[in-house]
């Protein structure tokens, strides 16, 4: 049972009221950071101090549009500038030591400006989202336009701790990478993981599946850009296909079960394709349900309700797992789809949870 301090209906409605105007701001400034990053605005300020006329002038943007920003950013405590009481067009706009990790380094754990690429998609498809409540129905991942902005958002813990940290965790097939051989990847989106694992294992190979044609393609892209693209395959194809098989080293499945209609179908997938464990990578629901959660439960239920239930639905008969897809609830899959042991990896990630798939 859930106890809370007793409140008065005019408390709750100030409470209330108060935290949706907090929220509202929150994603307006959001958007407005993803305009700057847009428009390039952070990158010329990385050059150094600019009033707005300068900006304007080192990233082709009309000056009067780069004043306003400017004027929100520093209003907003994102930007410095020097003398707020000086003319418009004198004040000179800092970006504050520590603020590129942030804003401009796409392999920075700090990075979380992808976060403004979901707010936008949000909004694109929020009468299809309405829609799909109203009738039962879904929403398609390709119609969220979401591919980049979610590949931004895990790029950093791909790049930085997937084979250093992750893989360790799973010997066997670190070995095997190591000694050349090759692993598959299910919903490799734009590619981030899979390119980490290339790098690291200079003799490995991999195969990544995505049903997504946008997503195949950046990842291509990607992997052409790293240097990699000689010993990664990205394959536009359906994970829950029984006609997709393999002889590989492991499997991975990184993000990407609790959006399917069919996971069990993928898991059995995983199951054909390698003679070694298939890693299991979700979200950190925790075990049962409570009230009230934290930032992080509230962040997967949000994206629950906005994308990945929709994104599930599409097809149907549909699992409805949504984003916060708790232990029980995978290992009813695995078992479903002949696994007969589901072990718990030692990673320690509040995002993520990994677990280690066999029989």
């Amino acid at each position: 049972m859930t106890t809370t301090a007793p409140h008065t209906p005019d408390q709750v409605a100030e409470q209330l009221a108060g935290r949706i105007l907090e929220a509202g701001l929150g994603a307006f400034e959001l958007l407005t950071i993803g305009l700057g990053d847009r428009l390039g605005l952070y990158r010329g300020l990385a050059a150094g101090p600019a009033t707005a006329p300068e900006l304007a002038a080192r990233t082709g943007v009309d000056a009067r549009y780069v004043r306003e920003w400017c004027e929100q950013q520093a209003t907003a405590a994102i930007l410095d500038v020097d003398d707020p009481a000086a003319a418009p067009d004198q004040r000179r706009y800092t970006l504050p030591m520590g603020a590129e990790a942030v804003l401009l380094d796409p392999d920075s754990p700090a990075n979380v400006l992808p976060l403004a690429g979901f707010l936008e998609s949000a909004g694109r498809v929020m009468p299809a989202v309405e829609r799909a409540y109203r009738t039962g129905g879904g929403v398609p991942y390709a119609d969220y336009g979401v591919h980049h902005a979610q590949g931004g958002f895990n790029r950093a813990a791909y790049t930085g701790r997937l084979v250093s940290e992750w893989l360790p965790a799973v010997p066997d097939l670190e070995a095997a990478l190591r000694a050349g051989g090759s692993v598959a990847e299910l919903g490799c989106g734009v590619g981030w993981a899979a390119i980490a694992l290339a790098r690291g294992f200079p003799a490995a190979t991999v195969d990544a599946f995505d049903v997504d044609p946008a997503s195949v393609e950046a990842a291509r892209r990607n992997a052409a850009e790293a240097g990699v693209a000689d010993r990664v395959r990205f394959v536009v194809a359906d994970v829950t296909d029984p006609a997709l098989t393999g002889d590989h080293a492991g499997v991975l499945a990184f993000e990407m079960i609790h959006d399917l209609a069919d996971p069990v179908a993928a898991l059995r997938t995983a199951r054909r394709l390698t003679h070694g464990p298939v890693v299991v990578m979700d979200e950190n629901a925790a075990d049962e349900f409570a009230v009230p959660g934290g930032p992080l439960d509230r962040l997967f239920y949000a994206a629950s309700v906005l994308h990945c239930l929709p994104v599930g639905r599409c097809t149907e008969p549909s699992a409805a797992t949504g984003t916060v897809m708790r232990p029980a609830t995978l290992r009813r899959y695995a078992a479903e789809a002949g696994f007969t042991g589901v072990v718990d990896l030692p990673i320690a990630d509040p995002m993520f949870r990994f677990y280690r798939l066999e029989g």
